[in-house]
């Protein structure tokens, strides 16, 4: 057995390449899938099968990607109105060389999600893997909030059927393969472990406590999970069928006049640098959005409906900034800024910059009584967890929504753990007018390394 787990870093999305003899299936794929397709040739295989675990949410599906490339069949789960692919049945099984793959509906992430256990048919009748999506990962299960709260119970009940009538019997040293590892929105507390079997989840796993059916209910129901707006679009597309990339996007070198040409046109920026370099110096009106958090937040921030500029670290960086982006369905990248910031400053054209402070002058601020709007732009999870005394909470992804909660007449000091997510909040407030903006240097890290003290 051929066995490759890919997975696509920031969305923390898991696909799984399986083969056998001159035989292969894949799972999940990503939608940038010629990954796949490699792995395929090198190993002399066909890709006969193509499988979803259920309707994305988070990440675009490859499915007909690859299809387009194989001509493969695709399989998923009843339950939504799929415009392409088959639908598949309960034990329904599939083989491919020495292997057999076998559907479980497994609902209560979505109605339609499925289960695949993998069973090794020269050594036994037993499943030796199984592959859970979003229902069950390590160390979490999969959210039940998505269809909103009136529907939520009904989904957490179905949740805890699928993991302890279906899919925990399959046997304690049952290997398990989720659909998503440790950062993904998917889950609220997804190990960092990448890997498991059921038997140390059943142990392990802090949801998989609650044996009784009630008891998991009101837990999952106590978990409060950030929803991206972007969710909806992704959804949109995962049900109809992504449109086909046929490869990457190709964004074009601008000179800085060409670059600006753009941005007059209504072109949106994003300055994929890291947050000390964007505080330096950058381009007026940008996102600052370092390239390895493309993936976590390009869905709470940019808009669908305008083109995309890049501004780079280095111009290597531009075929990962380009398959973070496509992996959301941000297909119009229009070009990328040749030459970096330093070229556009060489032409004298109209620059802006983030001011820093540390977190000692930080403190001697407050023990002054400056007058300040202290923002801490971390999940609720977080904050809930410790925060600076005198701060309000906006969670990065929805500050642009909340601007009406922070006034303009006064310094605005922004920090979430490590001066990222505070660069994106502060580029978004430089962008609504706010000219007295501060983005607090090693933020809480820095302020817990310093001794000083958090308030619950």
């Amino acid at each position: 057995m051929k066995f490759e787990r890919i997975k696509s870093e920031g969305l923390a999305h898991l696909s799984y390449f399986i083969g056998s003899e001159n035989e292969s299936i894949v799972i999940d794929p990503r939608r940038d899938c010629q990954v796949y397709a490699e792995l395929a040739r090198r190993e002399s295989m066909n890709i006969k099968y193509i499988f979803e675990t259920h309707r994305n949410e988070d990440y675009l599906i490859g499915s007909l990607e690859l299809k387009k490339l194989t001509d493969a069949e695709i399989y998923h789960g009843h339950g939504v109105d799929f415009k392409y692919g088959n639908y598949l049945n309960e034990g329904q099984e599939f083989d491919f060389g020495s292997m057999r793959l076998t559907a479980l509906h497994t609902p209560g992430h979505t109605d339609e999600s499925l289960s695949y256990t993998l069973t090794d048919l020269d050594t036994g009748k037993e499943p030796v893997m199984v592959f859970t999506g979003d229902a069950l990962f390590v160390g979490d299960t999969g959210r039940t909030d998505l269809y909103g709260p009136e529907e939520a119970p009904r989904l957490a009940a179905n949740l805890y059927d699928s993991i302890f009538n279906k899919i925990l019997p399959l046997g304690d040293g049952v290997i398990l393969c989720p659909a998503h590892g440790a950062g993904s929105v998917c889950g609220g507390a997804i190990a960092k472990r990448d890997y498991s079997t059921l038997g140390l989840e059943r142990v392990q796993n802090p949801a998989l406590q609650k044996t009784n059916r009630e008891e998991f209910i009101k837990f999952k129901l106590q978990e409060k999970l950030e929803f991206p707006p972007y969710f909806y679009k992704m959804e949109q597309y995962n049900l109809q069928g992504p449109p086909l990339l046929q490869g990457l996007p190709v964004p074009k070198p601008l000179s800085p006049v060409e670059f600006r040409a753009e941005m007059e046109k209504g072109a949106v920026v994003v300055d994929t640098r890291m947050p000390h370099s964007f505080g330096g110096t950058h381009i007026r009106n940008t996102y600052s959005l370092w390239l390895n958090g493309i993936p976590s937040f390009a869905g709470w921030i940019l808009p669908y409906d305008k083109p995309i500029l890049l501004v780079l670290e280095e111009k290597e960086h531009l075929e990962t900034a380009v398959r973070y982006l496509v992996r959301l369905g941000y297909d119009n990248i229009v070009g990328f800024l040749n030459g970096g910031i330093a070229a556009w400053y060489m032409k004298a054209l109209p620059v802006d910059k983030i001011s820093f402070i540390s977190v000692h002058d930080l403190k001697n601020k407050l023990q002054e009584h400056e007058e300040m709007t202290l923002l801490d732009v971390r999940k609720k999870k977080e904050w809930d967890e410790g925060h600076i005394q005198g701060a309000k909470n906006i969670y990065v992804g929805e500050l642009e929504i909340n601007l009406d909660k922070i006034p303009k007449d006064s310094q605005v000091i922004v920090y979430c753990d490590s001066s990222r997510r505070s660069s994106i909040a502060t580029s978004i407030l430089k962008k609504h007018g706010y000219n007295n903006v501060y983005n607090v240097l090693g933020s809480m890290t820095a302020w817990k390394n310093a001794g000083y003290n958090t308030v619950k």
